[in-house]
């Protein structure tokens, strides 16, 4: 957004003619990147979106088309405020009656354009906030767990990630459902199922798990940066320091019949991240062969400023890592849109996903396959069955609420209650914070996130001025008639005397 978001301008529609200075309303049904465009070529004072009530009521290729249109928003710099409000009888109200006043601007009478823009109600969009200013002290927070393994001192640990904030072109619009609502579901869904496995001796594996719910994953996975330089380089003891088997990172896994495992570098032979890789299709193809699944190989690529998943974080640090995901590029604009919200989220396909990682990891850690045990063994049945109605009740808090990093801080409802549920299941259960630098900030986050509009009924300054010639005209025509009364008056009077004096 811009930083100057002050706005004391009059509101039109794209069907004007003339939108410098003005305050341009569009509805989502029929905005258009070339209508935008045209609003920031003519220099508008603001640009409003208004977005329909519900989001699953709007057709899908106009989610698709603002969707796509998204980034295209996102990188363009421009000096013009956009804003969006979600609509309400009275905002369209003034939307219809702006756009009346708008399109009547292109009528081929002058006379009629002149009369129609004198006697027609305009508005006035007014909003109450003061200049946005950057925030020098926002932490990111993240927050880790861990189960410990049942043997010695150095076991391999299995690290299992999850960015938790949410990203799109208004952050308290931004819910990300699926990107990553789903992700943060099935790694808490896991956490429950491998904290009841290690409550007993006998299912009690011989590897840790470290748990990580990750915060600023939308701009360029701050907090696994931080979290990775404290534990590599500022520590002595950590379990990321060692002996790592792999880091299975969860992004976007809410819908869809495909699974995508993304890598940095193919695993090799041998290794227990090859062992994950053949489990994965092993669980598919016996046991849901409805389910596309492959690899997707894609080098890091150092020169673009944004990494495109969070295991390129591990990676970069030697740490073997990989992405699990139903999008098959991270290109996708799902990723980071405000139209990702809840309706797009398939619970049966969230919970058959989650069955899929718990079954293969569960396959690794125990090394079933080893053992002999069949392609098509189902382990989470009965009593360890994967809750598709506790992955809903987790969606449905989750995507109850914007999660931009930009409105989540420490102290915040969102976090300590993530905390809580994570230390249901986990031990040494606790937050990490991530700090810009002031020297040379990464990010730099702003308030005025949310701004107050008012709307002021007002005529036209054409109407001021008609008024005014109105008056005058009124005021003339007045000192003419006096004027002629006078010497009505006096001629009467003078007629009056001679008649008197004969």
């Amino acid at each position: 957004g811009t930083r100057s978001a002050v706005l004391n301008t009059e509101a039109r529609t794209v069907e004007a003619d003339v939108l410098s200075r003005r305050c341009v309303m569009m509805r989502l049904v029929d905005f258009s990147y070339e209508q935008y465009q045209k609003a920031l070529r003519q220099s508008a004072g603001a640009v409003v979106i208004i977005l329909p009530r519900s989001i699953s009521s709007v057709p899908q290729d106009v989610v698709r088309q603002f969707m796509e249109i998204e980034p295209e928003m996102l990188a363009m710099e421009t000096i013009v405020p956009v804003y969006f409000a979600v609509e309400d009888e009275e905002l369209l109200s003034i939307y219809e009656q702006t756009r009346a006043a708008s399109a009547s601007q292109g009528s081929a009478s002058a006379a009629e354009v002149l009369l129609h823009t004198a006697t027609a109600n305009g508005f006035q969009m007014v909003t109450s906030g003061v200049q946005s200013k950057a925030i020098n002290d926002w932490l990111i927070p993240s927050v880790e767990g861990r189960l410990t393994g049942l043997g010695g001192e150095d076991l391999p640990t299995v690290v299992i990630v999850a960015h938790y904030d949410s990203f799109g072109v208004a952050p308290w619009l931004s819910h990300g459902a699926d990107s990553n609502g789903s992700g943060i579901s099935v790694l808490l869904e896991l956490a429950r199922l491998f904290s009841r496995l290690y409550t007993y001796r006998r299912t009690h594996a011989g590897y840790n798990l470290l748990f990580f719910a990750s915060g600023g994953g939308k701009f360029n996975y701050q907090g696994t940066k931080r979290w990775l330089e404290d534990n590599l380089d500022h520590t002595d003891s950590s379990l990321l320091q060692d002996n790592v088997a792999f880091v299975l990172c969860l992004d976007t896994l809410g819908r869809g019949n495909s699974l995508h495992l993304h890598v940095s570098k193919p695993p090799k032979e041998g290794t227990l991240q090859h062992a994950f890789l053949r489990e994965l299709e092993m669980v598919v193809a016996g046991q849901f062969p409805e389910v596309k699944f492959s690899m997707v190989h894609k080098k890091i690529n150092l020169a673009e400023d944004m990494l495109a998943w969070e295991h390129e974080r591990f990676a970069i640090r030697r740490l073997p890592a990989f992405t699990i995901s139903h999008l098959e590029s991270h290109r996708d604009s799902l990723r980071n849109s405000i139209m990702d919200r809840r309706a797009r989220i398939d619970t049966k396909a969230l919970t058959r996903n989650t069955r899929i990682i718990a079954e293969a990891l569960t396959r690794v850690i125990y090394n079933l396959t080893d053992k002999g045990a069949p392609a098509d063994l189902q382990i989470f049945t009965d009593q360890m069955q994967i809750q598709q109605e506790q992955l809903e009740s987790v969606m449905d808090w989750l995507s109850s609420q914007p999660r931009a990093a930009q409105l989540i801080d420490k102290d915040s409802t969102f976090l300590n209650t993530l905390e809580y549920y994570m230390g249901r299941y986990l031990k040494d259960v606790k937050q990490h914070h991530v700090k810009a630098d002031k020297r040379d900030p990464e990010f730099v986050f702003y308030d005025q996130l949310k701004q107050v509009m008012n709307a002021y009924r007002v005529k036209p300054a054409i109407f001021d001025l008609l008024l005014a010639v109105c008056i005058a005209a009124y005021l003339g025509v007045a000192y003419v008639a006096v004027q002629h009364f006078g010497l009505l008056y006096k001629m009467i009077q003078r007629l009056s005397l001679k008649t008197k004096q004969q």
